[in-house]
């Protein structure tokens, strides 16, 4: 792993360096797929970011971009269809949201590249998506975020916010969500000594009910996976855990600032700007199996101390000190 993390990192950091692309020609009108497993209502929360990066390089709606989104309604046994019908419509790039989207838009097509946008699970290469992260081969390559394993550092963090903490609840979005703990979640609870709780949350208004249930089971804090459904559904969480007086671990710096109590993660902005430039290579003519698959470079640990006041805990100093940032 750290082999292929530095090989990695050395790739990403030899395309952030490599001279900006021309802008795009405004003769022709490109049809980039989206594909997202969300509701419509949340479409522009995960869209905006990338179709801002796609502005910088030069694409803009109504002139020479045109968006064709599919959203799955949460619903993940629909993605297939939709990913089908993006193949058929014949997309110039289809930019795939979460794993289920991104495994949905390659049964879909052999043919038209597929960006990732972005992929968690370390199964990548094992799941035949790519032949390797420096040549993916086929029409995939993209964005791998390192979910599993920044999920086991979350959780390092987590404990070290909550000194003392013996039972963790993890969220889980149910059978559809395809949600597992982590062997990494696994290994740093396991030397902690800490029971992790996976904790089912059936759909966006059972927040309130399944941090009430916390305080009734002697939960002692909460962790909110990886999963596009969490990012979402932020605001619920965030106010259902204040509530409830929960500290949770969340995935985004912005979910801190929101009000959350801590967040460690890749700084969403950047990843979807790389997603941007895969889609800008590929338009001007690169191969996605020869584009390799990056992984994020920049990370930062969001503490708020808001949130930890009204929660009644000290954040320990030398956790602070190691925060990026701290909201005070």
């Amino acid at each position: 792993m750290t082999d292929r993390r530095a090989f990695l990192g050395a790739v990403a950091c030899g395309l952030l360096v490599a001279p900006s692309t021309s802008a795009a020609q405004p003769s022709r009108v490109w049809r980039i797929g989206h594909l997202l497993p969300v509701r419509k209502a949340n479409v522009a929360t995960l869209q905006t970011p990338f179709i801002e990066a796609m502005r910088e390089l030069g694409y803009v709606e109504g002139r020479n971009l045109e968006l064709v989104t599919r959203t799955a309604e949460n619903d993940f046994a629909r993605l297939p269809a939709l990913a089908a019908e993006l193949a058929h419509s014949k997309v110039d790039v289809i930019v795939a949201a979460s794993g289920a989207a991104i495994r949905a838009a390659a049964q879909a097509t052999k043919t038209i590249p597929i960006v990732m946008a972005f992929w968690g699970a370390n199964d990548l290469i094992e799941s035949g998506l790519v032949a390797s992260f420096a040549r993916p081969g086929g029409n995939v390559t993209g964005i791998f975020m390192l979910a599993d394993d920044l999920e086991g550092k979350r959780l390092e963090w987590l404990l070290q916010a909550r000194p003392g903490a013996r039972r963790i609840a993890v969220l889980n979005t149910g059978p559809r969500g395809g949600d597992v703990i982590p062997s990494e979640m696994h290994a740093v609870a396991n030397a902690a000594g800490v029971e992790l709780v996976l904790t089912q949350v059936p759909g966006p208004n059972d927040y309130a009910t399944v941090f009430q249930s916390m305080t009734r089971d002697r939960i002692d804090a909460a962790f909110i996976p990886s999963f596009p459904r969490f990012f979402l559904e932020q605001a619920q969480i965030i106010d259902a855990a204040t509530r409830h007086r929960i500290p949770a671990m969340y995935e985004w710096g912005d979910m801190s600032r929101a009000g959350g109590l801590m967040a460690y993660g890749p700084i969403l902005l950047d990843l979807h700007r790389r997603a941007a430039r895969y889609v800008d290579q590929i338009l001007k003519g690169a191969r996605p199996g020869e584009l390799p698959v990056e992984q994020p470079t920049k990370f930062e640990l969001v503490i708020n101390l808001r949130t930890a006041a009204a929660l009644g805990i000290a954040i320990p100093q030398p956790l602070l000190l190691r925060a990026d940032e701290v909201i005070r």
